[in-house]
C-alpha cells in the first residue's frame, strides 16, 4: 500500500510503500478514502511526543479516516467486510496512522458512517469534532451565556462556535481578515475580536466583568483567560494541567479529546441535522501530504482534508 511515511523527526514525510497491515484481535482494516489534517499530526512529526508515547518508524501520520471496513480480525462484532466506517485511529503508539491507502483500528473510535453523510466529511470529522464536543460537554454551555472561542476559524473552533450558538450562547469568535470575520459569523459567531490585538482587552471594553466561558484553541492562555469573568470557566485543548493558567477564581478545565463510538455518533448526527457542518478548505491527494501539512501550518480556514486512490 502508500502510505504518508517520516523515517526520523522533522523531515518531511513522502509517500512510501509500505506492506498491507494485518488486523489483530478486536481490529478491523479500513480502506481509506478520505483523512485530515490536525495539530496533532504537527505534534508527532516534530517529534513534540517523543518520550511521551511510542513511536514505530517508518511513521505513518494521520489520526482522522473515513472509508470502508476491508478486513475483521478475531474477536469482532458489529462490523463486516463493506461497512461504511469513520473515526480516529486509537492505537497506545504512534506510527500507524490513517495517511494511508489502509489502516487497522481498533474498535474504540470507530463509528458508522450514517446514510446521508458522505465520506469526505465523515473523513474530517473524528479528532477534532471529539475535542469540540468534549470541550463542550466541560463547559456546560447555558443559553443566554457569552462565550469566547479562540481559535474559531479552525477545525475544532469552527465547530465550537456552531455547537455554542446552537445551545443558545452569544458566540465572540476570533478573527482577523475578512474572509475569517464572514466564516465565523456564518456558523453563527455574533461578533468577532481581532486576534492580532488584545484579545481580552477587546473582550472586556465590551464586557467589563468578563464572559462566562473561554474556549482556549489557540493563542496565549495567560492573556486569554483575562477575559474570562471570576464566575465563569475556561477551557483549553492545548493545556496539559489545569494549574498551568491562573484564571482568576475561573474554573479551569483542560479538555483531552477522547474519541468514543458515541461521541462519533453524535458528530455525525450533528451533520445530518445541521447542527454543526465540518468547514474543509482544501483538499489533498495523499501523495501530497507534505504540502497539506505545510498549508496547515501556515492557517486554515477549517480542515485540511486528503484522499486516497486505494
Amino acid at each position: 500500500m502508500k502510505a504518508l511515511t517520516q523515517t526520523a523527526f522533522g523531515t518531511d514525510p513522502e509517500p512510501t510503500d509500505l506492506p498491507l497491515p494485518e488486523p489483530g484481535p478486536g481490529e478491523v482494516r479500513v480502506r481509506v478514502q478520505a483523512a485530515s489534517v490536525n495539530g496533532f499530526d504537527l505534534a508527532v512529526a516534530a517529534g513534540y511526543l517523543d518520550g511521551v508515547l511510542e513511536h514505530r518508524f517508518p511513521l505513518v501520520l494521520g489520526k482522522d479516516f473515513a472509508g470502508a471496513v476491508d478486513a475483521v480480525g478475531p474477536d469482532v462484532t458489529g462490523y463486516t467486510v463493506g461497512d461504511p466506517v469513520f473515526g480516529v485511529v486509537n492505537k497506545a503508539h504512534l506510527g500507524e496512522g490513517s495517511f494511508a491507502e489502509y489502516v487497522t483500528v481498533p474498535l474504540s473510535g470507530l463509528a458508522h458512517i450514517p446514510d446521508g453523510l458522505d465520506t469526505a466529511t465523515a473523513g474530517a470529522l473524528g479528532l477534532a469534532g471529539t475535542a469540540a464536543l468534549d470541550a463542550l460537554d466541560a463547559a456546560t454551555v447555558r443559553p443566554g451565556e457569552t462565550v469566547l472561542v479562540a481559535g474559531a476559524t479552525g477545525g475544532v473552533g469552527s465547530l465550537v462556535v456552531q455547537y455554542a450558538a446552537a445551545a443558545g450562547a452569544t458566540v465572540i469568535a476570533t478573527a482577523h481578515t475578512d474572509a475569517e470575520r464572514a466564516l465565523v459569523t456564518g456558523l453563527g459567531a455574533a461578533e468577532t475580536v481581532d486576534y492580532t490585538q488584545d484579545v481580552a482587552a477587546g473582550v472586556r471594553a465590551a464586557r467589563p466583568d468578563g464572559v462566562d466561558v473561554v474556549f482556549h484553541l489557540a493563542g496565549d492562555p495567560a492573556t486569554l483567560a483575562q477575559a474570562v469573568a471570576s464566575t465563569g470557566r475556561f477551557l483549553s485543548t492545548l493545556l496539559q494541567s489545569p494549574d498551568q493558567v491562573d484564571a482568576d477564581g475561573a474554573t479551569v478545565i483542560a479538555v483531552t479529546a477522547n474519541p468514543t463510538t458515541a461521541t462519533l455518533e453524535r458528530l455525525a448526527q450533528g451533520q445530518l441535522d445541521g447542527t454543526a457542518r465540518v468547514t474543509v478548505e482544501h483538499t489533498y491527494p495523499l501523495e501530497a501530504g507534505a504540502e497539506a501539512l505545510a498549508h496547515f501550518r501556515r492557517g486554515t480556514l477549517g480542515k485540511i482534508a486528503l484522499t486516497t486512490t486505494a
